[in-house]
């Protein structure tokens, strides 16, 4: 827990037998109340944590007004049910993300990642240990998620009477990801769109967009902001908005390159073939469930090279590179 600029405060929620540790929930008080964005992951332990820093606040689960959401993610949107009933809050989304919500649960995220997988190529034998671990989970979040009661659009305020609070529609991690502006203190609440040290998982999920160049663009739109300190939703919060929004930016279009001269190393592959060659942080056979992740984030990048016309891919699901192959003659053959 941490005292912050202009009143707020900052709880780590742990996330359970995840490597990101916990997630920062921060509570904004305002004249009456106080709203809390990101209550955290779904847990017990989860739950002390945020009465035990709504207590480091001078407040109760009673004081909570609202609760803003960054995205829909369990690691954020987990316990705001809980809190819900525990406050009569109400819950404050994007529409684009309560649209996705919605969606999930309607056609249960099993069904769909099944789906997914066999679009990008994935193997029979991989693809049903996979859905094996994220299905089931993925189907009893998204049905015990909160719905919205406010609908959050960009540039609207948040209702929170005695604070500035705004919101801007950062899309790429999730279809409604919010930052949060608060000009006073001069603090930029960032969720998962802008994190100290992470790159932030941009995939390809079954929307169809375009979520690496939603992202990058929402980049560019954030690093307007250098003058703020950003409060993440994990790690620690920093100072430097804009010269790590150029680092992300670069780090993606590396990533670019690298997926390009794979494409033309290997002539014709699969999602899944491209995915397999690139660099990780750990070998590909190490890599275990976060192959899910790869592959999403993988195809987003292929879907924007697509977009640009640097690459090309077949209805069944192979990329090409459709550039015409220049080899250069040999200086003896000049």
């Amino acid at each position: 827990m941490e005292k912050l600029p202009g009143g707020l405060v900052s709880v780590a929620v742990p996330i359970p037998d995840n490597p990101l540790r916990y997630t920062l929930s921060y509570l904004i008080p305002g004249d009456h109340g106080l709203v809390v964005v990101d209550p955290g992951w779904d847990s017990d332990t989860g739950w002390d944590a945020l009465v035990a820093g709504l207590k480091f606040a001078g407040a109760t689960a009673a004081d909570v007004t609202g609760v803003v959401l960054t995205h829909v993610h369990p690691d954020h949107h987990g316990l705001t049910a809980r809190l819900r009933d525990a406050s009569s809050a109400w819950v404050a989304m994007h529409p684009a993300e309560q649209a996705s919500m919605l969606r999930n649960r309607e056609t249960a995220p099993s069904r769909a990642l099944g789906g997914w997988m066999r679009a990008f190529n994935v193997p029979e034998a991989e693809a049903g240990g996979l859905l094996s671990t994220f299905g089931s989970e993925a189907d009893r979040h998204f049905a015990g998620f909160a719905d919205a009661d406010v609908l959050i659009e960009d540039g609207d305020l948040i209702p929170l009477p005695g604070r500035t609070l705004r919101a801007i529609w950062t899309p790429g991690h999730t279809p409604g990801h919010l930052c949060l502006l608060e000009p006073d203190a001069q603090l930029l609440l960032t969720g998962d769109h802008v994190l100290p040290r992470i790159s932030p998982n941009i995939g390809l999920t079954f929307s169809g967009s375009d979520p690496l160049g939603q992202y990058l663009d929402s980049l560019a739109k954030v690093s307007a902001f250098d003058d703020c300190e950003a409060l993440p939703g994990h790690e620690h919060r920093f100072r430097g908005i804009a010269d790590r929004c150029a680092a992300l930016t670069a780090h993606h279009h590396e990533r670019c390159e690298e997926i390009v001269a794979t494409v033309r190393r290997l002539g014709a592959p699969t999602i899944w073939e491209v995915a397999a060659a690139l660099t990780w942080s750990r070998p590909w056979e190490r890599i275990g469930p976060m192959k899910v992740g790869a592959v999403a984030e993988t195809a987003a990048h292929v879907e924007l090279l697509v977009n640009a016309g640097r690459l090309a891919r077949s209805a069944d699901g192979h990329v090409t590179d459709p550039s015409p192959q220049v080899t250069e003659l040999s200086p003896q053959l000049t």
